[in-house]
């Protein structure tokens, strides 16, 4: 498969890259849809939905971060952004880091539950290990804390359903970040998926689609078992 990488010299923030959805979305037609968002997808949902709320018909955040804290991963994961700098790292040492250390990662992202052996077996690992694939994850990284400044005071603009999902046991993003977004937009639904970790799409990924359907208003998927059930007493 024939990929991209980002063009240098931009500031690929939550904004700018919902911005990229939305406009990627009017080429194939797609109006009113139902944007999803994980980790740090979930500040790019938020960012479309805040300043493009006519062009969202839901919202389903999983294990996003919302608030800004300190985070020494940030940190850690920044030189490679830096121009020049983070040049010479991408193309020397950054690839055998992460390539050490990227059992541990994956390890973190998936407690307490197992990484998925088609995961860390399939070619998603080897792609985050690209020269670009590197710049954009840590350009992300850097741009966390920002965008979640930006955007903390306007959550309760939002009008649309919400869906905020999170694992109790996530040990990326801390549990308190959903809650107090779910206090913040009022009308919003938090589902707390007990002993599940950052990646609850892999864990749970009946309850995601039902997320998905509740934020779009559609029936979900309880919701048609119940009326067979009402049907078949009927009958």
């Amino acid at each position: 498969m024939d990929t991209s990488d980002r063009p240098h010299g931009s500031a690929w923030s939550a904004r700018a890259q919902a911005d990229l959805l939305k406009d990627a979305l009017d080429v194939v037609n797609i109006k009113r849809s139902v944007v999803l968002g994980h980790s740090w997808g979930a500040a790019v949902a938020l960012a479309m939905a805040l300043n493009r709320p006519n062009d969202v018909r839901g919202l389903v955040l999983l294990s996003g971060y919302y608030y800004p804290t300190l985070r020494a991963d940030v940190l850690l994961s920044s030189p490679p952004a830096i121009p020049i700098i983070g040049d010479l790292l991408r193309f020397s040492i950054s690839p055998l880091l992460g390539k050490l250390l990227q059992p541990l990662l994956l390890k973190g992202m998936f407690a307490p539950l197992p990484v998925p052996a088609n995961f860390s077996t399939g070619s998603t690992p080897n792609m985050s290990l690209r020269p670009g694939q590197i710049r954009a994850e840590s350009q992300d990284g850097v741009a966390m804390i920002p965008g979640a400044i930006a955007m903390r005071h306007r959550y309760q603009e939002l009008t649309m359903p919400v869906v905020i999902m999170a694992g109790t046991k996530d040990g990326v993003v801390n549990a308190k970040q959903p809650r107090r977004l779910h206090a913040q937009i009022p009308h919003s639904n938090l589902r707390m998926v007990p002993g599940v970790g950052h990646m609850l799409h892999y864990a749970v990924p009946e309850e995601v689609a039902e997320a998905i359907e509740v934020a779009g208003g559609l029936p979900t998927t309880l919701d048609k078992t119940r009326g067979a059930s009402h049907t078949a007493s009927a009958a």
